[in-house]
């Protein structure tokens, strides 16, 4: 099972739950759920990329935190919330699993693995969300961009993918301009190549260098979340 959660379960779990789980490939742009309004499905990626945004009065949009397979889109409805302020979407175009609402709130009443994997998910986003919002109080747009990059990077599992200015400008909250610059900046170095949507990683231990301290914080969250889930259900 490609999704990291998911691939956490015991076989006879995941092997239950398979009939409630719909391989579904999303579009670039796709909305997965809108502010203040139902949530359907949960989704959990496989090879896509999908943000959880806030959008202001006057229209503009901050990512609050970038989930593939490393994690689930819909945490409302396992927290049994029935709006949020917060939007979803596919910022890269791929593969999830999805399950409808009901049925992950039934497994939530039943209980069981699926049920303690997202409790240890949900902190491990939660300090996402945290590192996340410390970065942009702390770090530059350069260094920003380098941990956004390198997320990415790990989440979509290969060295090109399809990205444009206006996504980036969106999840940095910068104008384009700037988005210009730091992209020319790191591709003169070697780190990146980008054309016309089209970001390619051509200097991994490079832009690790570039990037500030929160990428590193975040992917040890991560991979401390897989290891206490590995040891609980051994």
């Amino acid at each position: 099972m490609e999704n990291r959660l998911l691939s956490l379960l015991p076989p006879d779990e995941l092997d239950r739950l398979l009939p409630r789980l719909e391989r579904v490939s999303v579009s670039m742009k796709q909305i997965i759920y809108q502010r203040e309004g139902p949530i359907e499905y949960v989704y959990f990626p496989v090879d896509t990329i999908m943000s959880q945004i806030a959008t202001m009065q006057d229209g503009t949009v901050v990512e609050v935190a970038t989930i593939g397979r490393e994690g689930m889109v819909g945490l409302p409805v396992f927290l049994r919330a029935k709006r949020t302020t917060l939007s979803g979407f596919a910022q890269v175009m791929g593969d999830a699993y999805r399950m409808k609402a009901e049925d992950l709130l039934a497994e939530v009443q039943r209980g069981g693995p699926l049920v303690n994997i997202l409790l240890r998910y949900t902190q491990a986003l939660t300090v996402q969300i945290a590192q996340g919002s410390a970065c942009a109080q702390l770090h530059s747009v350069s260094q920003r961009c380098a941990r956004w990059l390198l997320m990415t990077h790990d989440r979509v599992g290969a060295d090109s993918y399809q990205i444009t200015q206006e996504f980036l400008c969106q999840m940095l909250s910068v104008r384009r301009a700037t988005v210009s610059e730091v992209a020319s900046s790191l591709q003169q170095a070697g780190f990146i190549q980008y054309s016309r949507g089209k970001m390619t990683i051509t200097n991994r231990q490079g832009l690790e260098g570039a990037a500030c301290e929160c990428y590193n914080a975040i992917r040890r969250e991560y991979e401390n979340a897989t290891e206490d889930l590995k040891q609980s259900v051994s």
